[in-house]
């Protein structure tokens, strides 16, 4: 869940851009993202699209919250680009079966001085796990019923079913400290967390402030805050307009820009390196839920054939991006290989006509067609942050859609108004809302389970095909599920129950820094450059 863990989300989905996992690099070699030596500390900058909303770290998932929740919150353990699992609040853990266990490492302390202990892990995991408490982590980061205890220094997690990647999903839950745990109304517009940072200033919809701390030792890995280079003070810009932060960065007014759209190829070629995050851009949902057109599985199958989904991918990622291959696309991946080549439904318009004439969707004299006296409507909505190329493809599939006899109307939205139709309003037919996932398991709450507003399933999928095999998968041990994981995501593009159709690398560039990206921007990563 930048999510985007995104949010995800409230929720993971939009987990788009900033704030997914991934690796890799790239571009010229000036001066600009990287090269060149550490310099004494000085502030690192960087433009985000989206205002986070209010800041309760596991209030919600949404992209740009979750990357700027690393800043000053820590996890039980962090992974490295490789997958490896690293300490980090815990310097040790083990799994046996449906039970973990964490060593959480002395003299870790809150921004405000007190001690972080294994007494408040469990009052995190308490809080997540209580259903009325709303959080998006639930079921995605931490298994449902999960039971935490504290003996000593070490924390004891009972799980009540097998979690195949159960360390990678405890790498995702940012730890509160008491005192906001105690007033979760202060986590809003402020921090408490263990953080490498503490936010110091929080204008929304501006930019968001934060300090470095002295004396922090427990980092991933055993990183510190010692390091020469890293930036005394971070700041968080919001600019929506993707080529009004490309020409902050060139101006070296930021140093840091994810960009999703034509820009890139500006900063490219102006010899800005970058730090690529492989992402799942194109993902198209249909709203199951009763009253939408698209209950109907015959309109989700037609909507679907009359897509040529390889030209949309072409036109949404500017022709750099690939044919999506599986539902959690984040590296490091908890599953290698390709679930949807070969299984999402044939582009063939004339059979989507044909589609919709069996089921009684017949047109009328303006093309529309109807049943029962009610036309074929369908309201699409689709994420700003896809940028020019989002635009192009949304326009193509409108028109493709169109030419079938479904009335549409097209819709471009930011994070917090897709989120807001997602799991709020459901006002909604169609949307490109992707959701973006480091392993099967964290997806699983998104397509299946209770709807939104009780659960994040908020497309209100129901496939019995799909349960099947990820109930079976959920009983194996990591990649040993992968194949049943692979069977259950085959289940729901066969029957055009959601449609992932591009994968791109998105580039976050670097002016006078460099960083890493592992879920989202490593804090203890960057290096100020002179």
């Amino acid at each position: 869940m930048s999510p985007i863990r995104t949010g995800a989300l409230g929720a993971l989905a939009l987990i788009t851009l900033i704030g997914t996992a991934g690796c890799g690099g790239g571009g010229g070699d000036d001066g600009g993202g990287g090269g060149g030596e550490a310099s004494p500390a000085k502030t690192f900058t960087l433009d985000l699209p989206a205002d986070p909303g209010a800041l309760d770290p596991q209030g919600s998932a949404v992209s740009a919250l979750f990357g700027m929740t690393q800043f000053a919150y820590d996890n039980l353990v962090a992974v490295a680009e490789d997958g490896t699992i690293l300490p980090h609040l815990a310097s040790a853990w083990t799994v046996d079966g449906t039970t973990l266990t964490f060593d959480i490492k002395s003299g870790v302390t809150c921004a405000d001085g007190t001690p972080f202990t294994a007494k408040t892990v469990v009052d995190n995991i308490a809080y997540v796990e209580d259903p009325k408490n709303k959080s998006p982590f639930l079921g995605v980061f931490i298994p449902a019923g999960a039971t935490a205890s504290a003996s000593g220094s070490t924390v004891t997690v009972k799980l009540a079913a097998p979690a195949p990647f159960a360390l990678n999903s405890f790498s995702n839950l940012p730890m509160v400290c008491d005192a906001g745990m105690k007033n979760r109304a202060s986590l809003k517009a402020a921090t408490n967390g263990t953080g490498p940072y503490v936010l110091t200033e929080a204008v929304p919809s501006d930019r968001y402030t934060y300090q470095l701390r002295e004396g922090y030792t427990w980092g991933p890995g055993g990183a510190t805050t010692a390091e020469k280079g890293m930036p005394a003070k971070v700041v968080v810009k919001i600019v929506a307009n993707e080529t009004t932060a490309a020409n902050e960065l060139l101006a070296g007014t930021v140093n840091a820009v994810q960009i999703t759209g034509s820009d890139a190829a500006r900063l490219a070629g102006a010899g800005l390196k970058f730090v690529g995050t492989q992402a799942l851009i194109g993902q198209q949902w249909y709203n199951h839920a009763k009253g939408h057109a698209t209950s109907d599985p015959a309109v989700r199958m037609a909507l679907t054939q009359a897509l040529d989904l390889k030209q949309l991918q072409v036109a949404l990622t500017s022709g750099k991006g690939a044919p999506a291959t599986q539902l959690a696309a984040l590296e490091p991946t908890g599953c290698a290989g390709d679930s949807v080549t070969g299984h999402l439904p044939a582009f063939d318009a004339t059979a989507a006509g044909a589609t919709l004439d069996a089921a009684g969707w017949t047109k009328g004299a303006d093309g529309v067609r109807a049943k029962d006296g009610k036309p074929l409507s369908a309201s699409f909505i689709y994420d700003g942050a896809l940028s020019s190329g989002g635009s192009a493809a949304a326009e193509l599939a409108a028109a493709a859609w169109k030419a079938i006899g479904v009335d549409v109307t097209a819709t471009q939205q930011n994070q917090t108004q897709l989120s807001g139709a997602l799991f709020g309003t459901g006002d909604w037919d169609i949307a490109w809302a992707p959701v973006n996932v480091s392993t099967p398991d964290q997806i699983m709450p998104f397509v299946s389970g209770p709807a939104t507003p009780k659960g994040t399933n908020f497309a209100a999928i129901d496939n019995d095909g799909y349960l099947a095999a990820a109930t079976k998968a959920m009983g194996a041990t990591g990649a040993d599920g992968c194949k049943d994981w692979f069977a259950a995501e085959q289940a729901l593009y066969e029957s055009a129950d959601l449609v992932p159709f591009a994968n791109n690398v998105i580039p976050t560039f670097l002016k006078g820094a460099e960083l890493s990206i592992v879920g989202s921007i490593v804090p203890t990563s960057i290096r100020m450059l002179g």
